[in-house]
């Protein structure tokens, strides 16, 4: 089997690309590569430039950032079918606000993230497809990333309003 050939059919594995018609499925074949890590193996390091864009096959990725005075923290944990690297199609973010790294030997999609954005505004539908996804994957990590600070604050010592905190 071709890698190309591979490729389509991991795209119509995944169950929100399957309102995409199979010429599409084609065009987004063409741009994606199969990239796999090792456990442990850094996918994109917080800070990078943004470049690509990924869709978890098999395996768990890290997610993480670093948090001042709090060390790297674990902020999401990618599972097969997630997106990561999502900010590359947003054209404000300019670079990664995270990590990702391998928990288990992982398999992905990598896609040009300048090839990936022409496709969209190319292919209205299927960049509907794609950016509907990508709200929702935003809309839920900002939920996790919400509960997670409000977490932190409460594991915080209290302090009364315009009283120093105490070492």
């Amino acid at each position: 089997m071709s890698p190309h050939t591979d490729i389509q059919n991991i795209l119509l594995s995944i169950p929100w690309l399957m309102d995409l018609e199979d010429n599409q499925i084609s065009q987004l074949a063409e741009l994606a590569s199969i990239r796999r890590l090792q456990p442990g193996e850094e996918l994109y390091a917080e800070g990078s430039r943004e470049d690509f864009f990924y869709i978890c096959v098999e395996g768990q990725l890290a997610v993480e950032m670093q948090v001042p005075t709090r060390g790297i923290i674990r902020i999401y944990t990618a599972e097969p079918f997630d997106m990561v690297g999502w900010s590359v199609l947003t054209p404000v973010v300019r670079q990664r606000t995270s990590g990702a790294r391998a928990l288990l030997p992982s398999k992905l999609l990598s896609f040009d993230g300048n090839a990936l954005a022409q496709l969209c505004e190319t292919d209205h539908d299927l960049g509907f497809v794609l950016m509907r996804r990508l709200a929702n994957t935003v809309a839920s990590r900002y939920l996790t990333t919400r509960i997670q600070l409000l977490e932190f604050i409460m594991d915080s010592p209290i302090i009364e309003h315009g009283t120093p905190p105490t070492n």
